[in-house]
């Protein structure tokens, strides 16, 4: 295998690039305290305890789905899947292949979905499963591409829906909401519908359907309510049908969560467009390591503010459904979402015992076109807060029109490692160290936690809090004690960077081998190459260090073509190693196993990819928007020089469409064979056809402002947009830079996305234009924005306003070509 050796002579000069890069900014000083920290993970966790009721299923196959105290089970094994959210009914049908496909590429191995009733039976007894509220061709289409699939059935959805999902002429009939025998007639009918459509989808059939949530957000009391409402929900559908290994009710808010039949799921977010303050809020509990599972009960000194809430949990895993994947924008708070904000949550969570990680939302969408009405939560219908009336982008990792955005590439290195190490990891359990941050406002204190299982696992470190720059933790160590004895990792304390979230292994297997500890994250593997990928955070020198004690751990050998060696103690230490795409370790052990060991700066961890092609498991590097199909992997870019990717192992028989570059360390390089001679332009001319009118301060609504209504956008300022006609061929992304209030788009007398102005650009996928609509232009209306205006703005999004202190301006118009190429191969 000489490739290992290949690029040793590179490395020398990247590792002092890299070091020079990584050293080059500055963290915020901090204060000068003591990072020593000690963790007891000595307890060897016992067996997972069965659920006190059935839950689980065989499909006809053989295959088996289970679940116990602490995780799930795929075929007897833990399984740890990543499961994110996608309304089928807020996007266009003919564009569902392809953002599944994104997904699968971003490691969500669930996709879970509402099933809106107002989206089917906007109008009594006329059901619509058409079109984009095609929910049978939907889960299909999941199933087609080896996802499942987690049905969230309502009746009440939420989900910033009209009436939560229900009809307007449901809660005119009946009670709803309860065991009232009107309402239970009319779900009755609705869940038979729902049956109807996935009739031989379920898991037992073969299908990909795996689980099936009841309600959401439930917490009523009284007759017919209550845990008593659940029940019968959980029983109507199975009567209609939904009969699946797994049934979920969301538990936060103090829920009403049954003991029996159906299990508990959590959530949390890192802000809330619902909350009442105009201000920044307290800090969050979800960038702190803790067992408490409902955010709410978290109080401002980290203790559970209701023990008695967190005990009715105790004996169920910790499974979530709605750990925030962007936010949503009310008009009164438009909280802007940062790829770490969201990231971070993911490291914590970890960390703290959660065994199915679940996001809303990971995609983002566009209410459909009502058919008596507009489809949005708002304050003129009874609930609390005014969302966009068509934009549900929700600042998610891919957005509503398919932008792969910095939170996917960041998550994607959690879920490659969960879906290459989850079976390891998931019966692991949490371990926290005995001194704790006292406060959400403790920003001295490290945040840190052990996964383990008594004798190996992974110390998770966190360093980031949203809203607050944390300071730089000077000469971290950590005493981890297991069952084994002691481990001080590393052994020379090292500097953790302000805004760091990472995790490290504890005595891990490689190779025949244990790595008794490193200082770089572990994110994928290549068993059948016998490949290891880890990631250097920056500012974190990466140190491996190896378990060679003489008669115990006999034939292994550790060479490091990519870095220094230094043997002492019964230990082999590993450090110098640039972090680059050559291998840096090469690991023997005593049994005839071999493991190679590659560690990538963060940068190029971000634009790693894995699935199966042409018959094996690879790994892809690219910087472009990338998915795979069963023959293909497809590109995308707005920068045509970024279609092209490194490979490993490499491609025997070439790839059609792509021509080969060279190598990367063990990768194979490859660019598109066929690029425009020119960058492709498409122009887009701005004519301004009205001034802003007057603004008045918004109306109030029982607590906070209210958005504006159609009326109010006769005194919008109004520019026309004429892009060229070849812009949807070039799948043309529409960009406008602007402030005001509120912005709307509208194509042939259609409004067909708007924002509520929250600092970032309002974006429009040309290609849903229709092609005469594109003809004869699009218009853009904004609305003033008041400085005194009763709106929650971050600092970083607040503008300019002039001498009036009314603003609406239209910064800049582009329209963004997208670059596309298809690698193919033989399957």
């Amino acid at each position: 295998m000489p490739y290992r050796y290949a690029s040793a002579g590179c490395l020398t000069v990247l590792a002092a690039i890299l070091c020079a890069c990584w050293h080059s900014v500055a963290a915020p000083a901090g204060p000068d305290v003591q990072s020593n920290i000690h963790i007891d993970a000595s307890a060897v966790p016992g067996p997972p305890e069965a659920l006190p009721f059935e839950a689980g299923g065989r499909s006809p196959d053989g295959r088996t789905l289970g679940i116990n105290s602490r995780y799930l089970t795929l075929d007897g094994k833990p399984w740890f899947p990543v499961m994110g959210e996608f309304h089928y009914s807020r996007y266009p049908a003919g564009e569902w292949e392809s953002e599944l496909l994104k997904m699968k590429a971003g490691g969500i191995r669930i996709v879970s979905t509402y099933v809106f009733w107002i989206h089917h039976e906007e109008v009594e007894g006329q059901f619509d499963w058409s079109g984009q509220r095609d929910l049978r061709q939907f889960v299909e289409l999941a199933a087609r591409n080896g996802l499942y699939v987690w049905v969230r059935v309502g009746p009440w959805a939420h989900g910033e829906v009209r009436n939560g999902g229900l009809p307007d002429w449901l809660p005119a009939k009946t009670k709803v909401r309860q065991n009232d025998p009107a309402y239970l007639r009319f779900v009755a009918r609705f869940y038979g519908e729902i049956g109807r459509q996935l009739k031989g989808l379920y898991w037992k059939d073969g299908g990909p359907i795996v689980g099936v949530q009841i309600e959401n957000e439930y917490h009523s009391h009284g007759p017919g309510m209550g845990e008593e409402h659940i029940l019968t929900l959980r029983r109507m559908a199975r009567e209609a049908g939904m009969n699946v290994p797994f049934y979920t009710v969301t538990a936060w808010d103090n829920a009403d969560v049954p003991v029996r039949n159906v299990v508990p799921v959590f959530g949390g977010y890192p802000d809330g467009f619902w909350y009442r303050e105009l201000a920044e809020l307290a800090p969050s509990p979800h960038y702190f390591f803790t067992p408490i599972r409902c955010e709410e009960n978290v109080g401002m000194n980290l203790k559970s503010k209701h023990p008695e809430i967190d005990a009715r949990f105790a004996g169920r895993p910790f499974l979530t459904a709605e750990m925030g994947g962007g936010m949503e924008l009310a008009y009164h708070r438009r909280p802007v979402m940062s790829a770490a904000d969201i990231a971070a949550m993911d490291n914590a969570k970890l960390g703290s015992g959660v065994t199915l990680y679940g996001y809303y939302m990971f995609h983002g969408g566009t209410n459909p076109e009502g058919k008596l009405t507009t489809l949005q939560e708002s304050q003129a219908t009874g609930y609390p807060n005014d969302v966009p009336v068509k934009s549900y982008d929700f600042q998610a990792p891919l957005g509503e029109f398919g932008q792969m955005r910095d939170s996917f590439r960041d998550l994607k290195t959690f879920h490659l490692f969960l879906n290459d190490f989850g079976a390891e990891f998931a019966p692991m359990t949490a371990n926290f160290p005995a001194e704790q941050a006292k406060s959400r406002e403790d920003t001295v204190t490290p945040r840190v936690a052990m996964r383990g299982n008594g004798e190996r696992g992974f110390l998770f470190i966190e360093n980031y809090q949203r809203g607050a720059a944390l300071p730089e933790r000077k000469g971290f160590q950590a005493r981890i004690k297991l069952a084994g004895g002691e481990l001080s990792l590393p052994r020379q304390p090292v500097d953790i960077p302000s805004g760091a979230y990472t995790f490290w292994p504890v005595n891990m297997p490689i190779g025949g081998a244990t790595l008794a500890y490193a200082t770089a994250q572990p994110v994928s593997r290549l068993p059948d190459q016998h490949l290891y990928v880890f990631f250097a955070w920056p500012g974190i020198a990466p140190q491996f260090v190896f378990q060679q004690t003489p008669g115990v751990t006999p034939g292994v050998t550790i060479e490091a073509p990519g870095g220094r060696i230094r043997r002492e103690g019964g230990r082999v230490y590993v450090d110098g190693i640039a972090a680059c795409s050559a291998v840096a370790i090469h690991v023997s052990g005593g049994s005839g196993q071999s493991a190679d060991i590659v560690v990538l700066p963060r940068e190029r961890v971000r634009n790693l990819w894995k699935a199966a092609i042409a018959g094996s498991e690879r790994l892809v590097i690219s910087d472009a928007d990338v998915w795979f199909a069963k023959d293909r992997m497809e590109l995308r870019s707005s920068d045509r020089s970024r279609l092209a990717f490194a490979v490993f192992p490499g491609m025997a028989r070439g790839v059609d469409g792509f021509r080969p570059a060279g190598r990367d360390g063990i990768f194979e390089r490859y660019t598109a064979a066929l690029q425009p001679a020119q960058p492709v332009h498409v122009s887009a001319a701005v004519r301004q056809l009205a001034e802003a009118g007057a603004t008045p301060l918004p109306h109030m609504g029982k607590e906070v402002a209210m958005a504006p209504v159609d009326a109010d956008f006769s005194r919008a300022a109004r520019w026309s947009i004429q892009v060229d006609a070849s812009a949807a061929a070039h799948h043309a992304m529409l960009r406008i830079a602007y402030e005001g209030d509120v912005a709307r788009i509208y194509a042939g007398g259609k409004l067909l996305t708007d924002d509520f102005y929250h600092g970032a650009a309002l974006e429009l996928g040309l290609w849903r234009v229709p092609p005469d609509a594109l003809k004869q232009g699009i218009e853009l209306q904004v609305l003033g924005l008041r400085k005194d205006a009763p709106i929650y703005l971050p600092p970083s999004a607040r503008p300019a306003y002039p001498a009036n202190g009314v603003v609406a301006r239209l910064k800049g118009v582009e329209a963004v070509p997208e670059y596309r190429a298809a690698a193919r191969w033989t399957p």
